[in-house]
């Protein structure tokens, strides 16, 4: 699925403008039913698939990841819209038997999802 550049910048945009307006379940609710398997409940690679995909998953707590978000914030969305349906992560969960549905991703879930992870991953020590 391609998704083209100005819908991809409209949707940064937006993220970074509505912040008040995100719906902090519904981030949590989609963190932790399409993420949460690899990058684990807590951000920090604990999750059960974490060691099984290669490269391993990565700790997004890390000081090295936070300079990473404040420098770009649309990474945790790009991350998404650049690769959900890309290689790395399919064959990780069919090589461990793991079936994630699909999902027709809207722009409010993209702001949630990315206020959640935000906001645990800033928390964090």
């Amino acid at each position: 699925m391609k998704i083209p550049l100005m819908a991809l910048l409209g949707t940064l945009a937006l993220i970074q403008t509505s912040q008040s307006f995100a719906d902090s379940a519904n981030g949590k609710t989609l963190y932790s039913q399409r993420c949460a398997m690899c990058h684990g409940a807590d951000l920090k690679a604990t999750g059960p698939l974490a060691r099984k995909s290669n490269p391993p998953t990565p700790d997004l707590t890390t000081p090295a990841f936070k300079k990473r978000l404040a420098e770009y914030p649309g990474v945790i969305v790009s991350s998404v819209i650049l690769r959900p349906n890309g290689n790395l992560i399919p064959k990780t969960l069919q090589e461990n038997g793991v079936r994630v549905p699909p999902h027709a991703w809207s722009v409010e879930d993209f702001r949630d999802l990315n206020q959640y992870m935000s906001g645990v991953i800033l928390k964090s020590r």
